[in-house]
Protein backbone atom coordinates (compact mmCIF):
# COMPACT_ATOMS: atom_id res chain seq x y z
CA UNK A 1 0.00 0.00 0.00
CA UNK A 2 1.08 3.12 -0.94
CA UNK A 3 1.75 6.04 1.79
CA UNK A 4 -0.95 7.96 0.79
CA UNK A 5 -3.49 4.85 0.67
CA UNK A 6 -2.27 3.65 3.89
CA UNK A 7 -2.54 7.98 5.96
CA UNK A 8 -6.32 7.76 4.54
CA UNK A 9 -6.86 3.82 5.73
CA UNK A 10 -5.84 4.98 9.35
CA UNK A 11 -7.70 8.39 9.74
CA UNK A 12 -10.76 6.15 8.36
CA UNK A 13 -10.26 3.58 11.25
CA UNK A 14 -9.49 6.35 13.82
CA UNK A 15 -12.59 8.66 12.92
CA UNK A 16 -15.07 4.78 13.15
CA UNK A 17 -12.89 4.24 16.16
CA UNK A 18 -13.99 7.80 17.57
CA UNK A 19 -17.41 7.18 16.65
CA UNK A 20 -18.06 3.78 18.10
CA UNK A 21 -16.71 5.36 21.54
CA UNK A 22 -19.07 7.85 21.31
CA UNK A 23 -22.08 5.34 20.83
CA UNK A 24 -21.39 3.78 23.39
CA UNK A 25 -20.41 6.18 26.01
CA UNK A 26 -23.35 8.65 27.45
CA UNK A 27 -22.33 12.70 26.71
CA UNK A 28 -21.11 14.37 29.91
CA UNK A 29 -23.36 15.30 32.13
CA UNK A 30 -26.03 12.51 30.56
CA UNK A 31 -27.17 9.73 33.26
CA UNK A 32 -25.61 6.58 32.28
CA UNK A 33 -28.29 3.46 30.65
CA UNK A 34 -30.10 1.19 33.89
CA UNK A 35 -29.14 -1.80 34.55
CA UNK A 36 -31.02 -4.61 32.18
CA UNK A 37 -33.86 -6.08 34.17
CA UNK A 38 -33.44 -9.60 35.32
CA UNK A 39 -35.82 -12.65 36.82
CA UNK A 40 -35.37 -15.32 39.29
CA UNK A 41 -36.64 -18.31 39.28
CA UNK A 42 -37.28 -20.07 43.02
CA UNK A 43 -38.36 -23.17 43.25
CA UNK A 44 -39.76 -24.00 46.50
CA UNK A 45 -41.93 -26.14 48.50
CA UNK A 46 -45.58 -26.29 49.03
CA UNK A 47 -45.81 -23.86 52.16
CA UNK A 48 -43.57 -21.08 51.79
CA UNK A 49 -45.76 -19.45 49.11
CA UNK A 50 -47.19 -16.33 51.55
CA UNK A 51 -44.02 -16.12 52.70
CA UNK A 52 -41.98 -15.93 49.38
CA UNK A 53 -44.77 -13.10 47.66
CA UNK A 54 -43.91 -10.48 50.79
CA UNK A 55 -40.18 -11.33 50.70
CA UNK A 56 -39.77 -11.08 46.79
CA UNK A 57 -41.13 -7.61 47.17
CA UNK A 58 -38.48 -6.91 49.86
CA UNK A 59 -35.60 -8.57 47.96
CA UNK A 60 -36.67 -6.40 44.80
CA UNK A 61 -36.85 -2.74 46.84
CA UNK A 62 -33.45 -3.53 48.41
CA UNK A 63 -31.76 -4.55 45.00
CA UNK A 64 -33.16 -1.70 42.80
CA UNK A 65 -32.27 0.76 46.04
CA UNK A 66 -28.92 -0.67 45.67
CA UNK A 67 -28.08 -1.05 42.40
CA UNK A 68 -30.70 0.10 40.38
CA UNK A 69 -31.56 -3.34 38.80
CA UNK A 70 -35.49 -3.87 38.46
CA UNK A 71 -35.57 -8.00 39.62
CA UNK A 72 -38.33 -10.02 39.59
CA UNK A 73 -38.80 -13.22 40.99
CA UNK A 74 -41.25 -16.23 39.58
CA UNK A 75 -42.00 -18.74 42.43
CA UNK A 76 -42.76 -22.43 41.85
CA UNK A 77 -44.28 -24.75 44.96
CA UNK A 78 -45.40 -27.85 45.10
CA UNK A 79 -43.89 -31.40 47.44
CA UNK A 80 -40.16 -31.02 48.31
CA UNK A 81 -39.46 -34.43 46.46
CA UNK A 82 -41.27 -33.16 43.66
CA UNK A 83 -39.95 -29.79 43.29
CA UNK A 84 -36.05 -31.27 43.31
CA UNK A 85 -36.67 -34.08 40.44
CA UNK A 86 -38.24 -30.93 38.45
CA UNK A 87 -34.89 -29.11 38.84
CA UNK A 88 -33.29 -31.99 37.95
CA UNK A 89 -34.96 -32.53 35.07
CA UNK A 90 -34.24 -29.19 33.37
CA UNK A 91 -36.61 -26.72 35.27
CA UNK A 92 -33.79 -23.39 34.68
CA UNK A 93 -34.07 -22.10 38.82
CA UNK A 94 -32.07 -19.89 39.72
CA UNK A 95 -32.51 -20.97 43.43
CA UNK A 96 -33.91 -23.95 45.02
CA UNK A 97 -35.73 -23.24 48.75
CA UNK A 98 -36.50 -27.14 49.43
CA UNK A 99 -37.98 -28.79 52.71
CA UNK A 100 -34.87 -30.72 53.44
CA UNK A 101 -31.06 -30.52 52.84
CA UNK A 102 -31.75 -34.36 51.41
CA UNK A 103 -33.85 -33.04 48.29
CA UNK A 104 -30.93 -30.45 48.11
CA UNK A 105 -28.17 -32.96 48.06
CA UNK A 106 -29.76 -34.36 45.17
CA UNK A 107 -29.58 -31.83 43.01
CA UNK A 108 -24.91 -32.73 43.25
CA UNK A 109 -25.65 -36.66 43.41
CA UNK A 110 -28.10 -37.03 40.66
CA UNK A 111 -27.12 -33.88 38.40
CA UNK A 112 -23.81 -32.15 39.93
CA UNK A 113 -25.97 -28.67 39.76
CA UNK A 114 -24.54 -27.97 43.04
CA UNK A 115 -20.98 -28.28 44.61
CA UNK A 116 -20.79 -31.03 47.38
CA UNK A 117 -20.22 -28.32 50.30
CA UNK A 118 -23.48 -26.25 48.91
CA UNK A 119 -24.23 -25.86 53.06
CA UNK A 120 -20.95 -24.10 54.06
CA UNK A 121 -21.60 -21.40 51.52
CA UNK A 122 -24.45 -19.61 54.05
CA UNK A 123 -25.18 -19.54 58.02
CA UNK A 124 -26.63 -22.13 59.95
CA UNK A 125 -25.90 -24.94 56.98
CA UNK A 126 -27.86 -22.57 54.35
CA UNK A 127 -31.14 -22.78 56.68
CA UNK A 128 -32.13 -19.28 57.35
CA UNK A 129 -35.10 -19.84 59.10
CA UNK A 130 -36.39 -23.14 60.60
CA UNK A 131 -39.91 -24.99 61.86
CA UNK A 132 -41.57 -28.10 63.08
CA UNK A 133 -44.52 -30.36 62.96
CA UNK A 134 -47.49 -29.51 65.24
CA UNK A 135 -51.52 -31.33 65.10
CA UNK A 136 -54.19 -28.77 63.56
CA UNK A 137 -57.33 -30.15 64.35
CA UNK A 138 -61.24 -28.35 64.52
CA UNK A 139 -62.01 -26.56 66.63
CA UNK A 140 -62.85 -27.11 70.04
CA UNK A 141 -60.75 -30.30 69.44
CA UNK A 142 -64.26 -32.96 69.55
CA UNK A 143 -62.06 -35.20 68.83
CA UNK A 144 -59.78 -34.91 72.14
CA UNK A 145 -56.21 -35.23 70.40
CA UNK A 146 -53.51 -34.16 72.44
CA UNK A 147 -50.15 -36.14 71.09
CA UNK A 148 -49.08 -38.37 68.71
CA UNK A 149 -50.51 -41.62 70.17
CA UNK A 150 -53.84 -39.96 69.97
CA UNK A 151 -53.52 -40.18 65.56
CA UNK A 152 -53.78 -44.27 66.11
CA UNK A 153 -56.80 -44.71 67.66
CA UNK A 154 -59.61 -46.45 66.27
CA UNK A 155 -61.69 -44.18 63.74
CA UNK A 156 -59.19 -41.51 63.60
CA UNK A 157 -58.55 -39.92 60.01
CA UNK A 158 -55.43 -38.25 59.97
CA UNK A 159 -54.22 -36.32 56.77
CA UNK A 160 -50.75 -35.83 55.90
CA UNK A 161 -48.89 -35.88 52.21
CA UNK A 162 -46.90 -38.71 50.90
CA UNK A 163 -43.39 -38.93 52.07
CA UNK A 164 -42.47 -40.66 48.72
CA UNK A 165 -42.70 -36.92 47.05
CA UNK A 166 -43.45 -34.23 50.02
CA UNK A 167 -40.61 -33.07 52.47
CA UNK A 168 -42.82 -31.80 54.93
CA UNK A 169 -44.29 -35.34 54.93
CA UNK A 170 -41.10 -36.76 55.76
CA UNK A 171 -40.77 -34.24 58.61
CA UNK A 172 -44.35 -35.98 59.55
CA UNK A 173 -43.16 -39.24 59.34
CA UNK A 174 -40.10 -38.99 61.36
CA UNK A 175 -41.59 -37.10 64.08
CA UNK A 176 -43.89 -39.62 64.96
CA UNK A 177 -41.38 -42.58 64.75
CA UNK A 178 -39.24 -40.70 67.37
CA UNK A 179 -41.80 -40.32 69.89
CA UNK A 180 -43.06 -43.67 69.84
CA UNK A 181 -39.53 -45.04 69.74
CA UNK A 182 -39.37 -43.00 72.63
CA UNK A 183 -42.00 -43.69 74.67
CA UNK A 184 -43.00 -47.19 73.79
CA UNK A 185 -38.97 -48.64 73.13
CA UNK A 186 -37.31 -49.39 69.79
CA UNK A 187 -37.97 -49.13 66.66
CA UNK A 188 -39.94 -52.31 66.25
CA UNK A 189 -42.73 -50.43 68.46
CA UNK A 190 -41.65 -47.40 66.32
CA UNK A 191 -42.57 -49.26 63.26
CA UNK A 192 -45.71 -51.12 64.26
CA UNK A 193 -47.17 -47.72 65.76
CA UNK A 194 -46.15 -45.59 61.98
CA UNK A 195 -48.07 -48.68 60.66
CA UNK A 196 -50.92 -47.97 62.66
CA UNK A 197 -50.86 -44.30 61.66
CA UNK A 198 -51.22 -44.78 58.40
CA UNK A 199 -53.91 -47.10 58.74
CA UNK A 200 -55.56 -44.15 59.38
CA UNK A 201 -54.71 -42.20 56.57
CA UNK A 202 -57.36 -42.10 54.01
CA UNK A 203 -55.31 -39.94 51.25
CA UNK A 204 -52.14 -39.06 50.72
CA UNK A 205 -51.73 -35.84 48.46
CA UNK A 206 -48.38 -35.16 47.16
CA UNK A 207 -47.55 -32.03 49.01
CA UNK A 208 -48.07 -30.25 52.34
CA UNK A 209 -50.32 -27.57 50.70
CA UNK A 210 -52.36 -30.24 48.85
CA UNK A 211 -53.05 -31.89 52.59
CA UNK A 212 -54.22 -28.53 54.09
CA UNK A 213 -57.24 -27.80 50.88
CA UNK A 214 -58.11 -31.54 51.67
CA UNK A 215 -57.98 -31.47 56.12
CA UNK A 216 -59.05 -27.32 55.63
CA UNK A 217 -61.42 -26.87 52.24
CA UNK A 218 -62.78 -30.35 51.76
CA UNK A 219 -63.32 -31.07 55.44
CA UNK A 220 -61.61 -34.81 55.23
CA UNK A 221 -60.16 -36.09 58.47
CA UNK A 222 -59.92 -35.54 62.25
CA UNK A 223 -56.39 -33.88 62.54
CA UNK A 224 -53.69 -32.39 60.07
CA UNK A 225 -50.12 -33.40 60.43
CA UNK A 226 -48.99 -30.12 59.58
CA UNK A 227 -46.26 -27.31 59.21
CA UNK A 228 -45.77 -24.92 61.93
CA UNK A 229 -46.35 -22.20 59.51
CA UNK A 230 -48.94 -23.76 57.52
CA UNK A 231 -50.79 -24.44 60.77
CA UNK A 232 -51.07 -20.68 61.39
CA UNK A 233 -51.96 -20.04 58.17
CA UNK A 234 -54.82 -22.20 58.10
CA UNK A 235 -55.65 -20.69 61.63
CA UNK A 236 -55.74 -17.39 60.65
CA UNK A 237 -57.76 -17.64 57.28
CA UNK A 238 -60.05 -20.25 58.52
CA UNK A 239 -60.68 -18.19 62.16
CA UNK A 240 -62.79 -19.77 64.32
CA UNK A 241 -62.94 -23.29 62.67
CA UNK A 242 -59.55 -24.91 63.33
CA UNK A 243 -56.94 -25.13 66.53
CA UNK A 244 -53.47 -25.90 66.71
CA UNK A 245 -51.93 -28.49 68.96
CA UNK A 246 -48.36 -28.84 70.08
CA UNK A 247 -47.37 -32.37 70.82
CA UNK A 248 -45.37 -33.19 73.64
CA UNK A 249 -41.92 -33.65 71.46
CA UNK A 250 -41.49 -32.85 67.37
CA UNK A 251 -38.71 -32.85 65.52
CA UNK A 252 -36.34 -29.29 64.27
CA UNK A 253 -37.15 -28.91 60.32
CA UNK A 254 -34.24 -27.17 58.48
CA UNK A 255 -35.47 -26.15 55.32
CA UNK A 256 -31.74 -25.50 53.22
CA UNK A 257 -31.28 -23.03 50.10
CA UNK A 258 -28.87 -23.26 47.52
CA UNK A 259 -28.04 -21.41 44.56
CA UNK A 260 -28.40 -23.73 41.20
CA UNK A 261 -24.87 -23.00 39.79
CA UNK A 262 -25.10 -24.55 36.66
CA UNK A 263 -28.46 -22.38 36.07
CA UNK A 264 -27.02 -19.11 37.50
CA UNK A 265 -24.03 -19.48 35.94
CA UNK A 266 -25.54 -19.92 32.00
CA UNK A 267 -28.03 -17.70 32.66
CA UNK A 268 -25.69 -14.66 33.77
CA UNK A 269 -28.07 -14.24 37.72
CA UNK A 270 -25.44 -15.32 40.09
CA UNK A 271 -24.51 -11.67 41.85
CA UNK A 272 -28.11 -11.18 42.21
CA UNK A 273 -29.28 -15.11 43.08
CA UNK A 274 -26.94 -14.57 45.67
CA UNK A 275 -27.85 -11.88 47.23
CA UNK A 276 -31.00 -12.96 47.25
CA UNK A 277 -30.49 -16.02 49.74
CA UNK A 278 -28.00 -13.68 51.54
CA UNK A 279 -31.09 -11.13 51.90
CA UNK A 280 -33.33 -14.17 53.80
CA UNK A 281 -30.11 -13.47 56.85
CA UNK A 282 -30.90 -9.21 56.31
CA UNK A 283 -32.94 -8.21 59.23
CA UNK A 284 -35.83 -7.61 56.87
CA UNK A 285 -35.76 -11.16 55.60
CA UNK A 286 -35.73 -12.47 59.35
CA UNK A 287 -38.51 -9.86 60.39
CA UNK A 288 -40.88 -11.46 57.35
CA UNK A 289 -39.92 -14.61 58.31
CA UNK A 290 -41.27 -14.29 61.90
CA UNK A 291 -44.29 -13.01 60.22
CA UNK A 292 -45.32 -15.64 58.44
CA UNK A 293 -44.44 -18.01 61.73
CA UNK A 294 -41.03 -19.56 59.93
CA UNK A 295 -38.76 -19.94 62.73
CA UNK A 296 -36.03 -17.01 62.62
CA UNK A 297 -32.05 -17.87 63.13
CA UNK A 298 -31.29 -13.85 64.12
CA UNK A 299 -31.32 -13.44 68.09
CA UNK A 300 -33.12 -10.05 67.13
CA UNK A 301 -35.97 -11.75 65.20
CA UNK A 302 -36.29 -14.44 67.68
CA UNK A 303 -36.89 -12.17 70.89
CA UNK A 304 -39.20 -9.96 68.76
CA UNK A 305 -41.10 -13.11 67.99
CA UNK A 306 -40.66 -15.26 71.13
CA UNK A 307 -43.94 -15.09 72.31
CA UNK A 308 -45.90 -16.44 69.48
CA UNK A 309 -43.32 -19.52 69.20
CA UNK A 310 -43.96 -22.11 72.20
CA UNK A 311 -40.60 -23.38 73.37
CA UNK A 312 -40.64 -27.25 72.83
CA UNK A 313 -38.87 -30.49 73.01
CA UNK A 314 -37.29 -30.48 69.53
CA UNK A 315 -34.89 -33.36 68.45
CA UNK A 316 -33.10 -33.05 65.25
CA UNK A 317 -32.83 -35.97 62.28
CA UNK A 318 -28.71 -35.76 63.45
CA UNK A 319 -29.72 -36.84 66.65
CA UNK A 320 -32.51 -39.49 66.13
CA UNK A 321 -31.42 -40.89 62.72
CA UNK A 322 -28.20 -40.12 61.96
CA UNK A 323 -28.65 -37.48 59.28
CA UNK A 324 -30.69 -37.34 56.11
CA UNK A 325 -28.55 -39.20 54.04
CA UNK A 326 -28.91 -42.34 56.81
CA UNK A 327 -33.11 -41.46 56.83
CA UNK A 328 -33.58 -41.74 53.47
CA UNK A 329 -31.92 -44.64 53.13
CA UNK A 330 -33.80 -46.66 55.93
CA UNK A 331 -37.10 -45.12 55.58
CA UNK A 332 -37.75 -43.08 52.02
CA UNK A 333 -36.39 -45.43 49.69
CA UNK A 334 -37.38 -47.31 46.92
CA UNK A 335 -38.12 -50.37 49.15
CA UNK A 336 -37.53 -48.80 52.50
CA UNK A 337 -39.76 -49.14 55.45
CA UNK A 338 -41.95 -46.11 54.19
CA UNK A 339 -42.79 -48.72 51.39
CA UNK A 340 -43.08 -51.78 53.97
CA UNK A 341 -45.61 -49.98 56.19
CA UNK A 342 -47.84 -48.01 53.78
CA UNK A 343 -49.93 -50.44 51.86
CA UNK A 344 -53.26 -50.26 50.71
CA UNK A 345 -55.69 -53.11 51.27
Amino acid sequence: MNPTRRLAAQVLAAALSATAFAAATPALGQPTAAPRAVTLLNVSYDPTREFYVDFNQAFAQYWKGKTGQEVSVKQSHGGSGKQARSIIDGIDADVATLALAWDTDALQSQANLIPKDWQKRLPHNASPYTSTIVLVVRRGNPKGIRDWDDLVKPGIKVITPNPKTSGGARWNYLAAWEFAKRKYGGDAKARDFVRQLYENVPVLDTGARGSSISFAQRNQGDVFISWENEAYLLEKEFGGKVDVVYPSISILAEPAVTLVDKNVDKKGTRAVAQAYLEYLYSDQGQDIAGKHFLRPTSPKAQAKYAKQFPKLNLFTVDQAFGGWTQAAKVHFADGGLFDEIYTRK
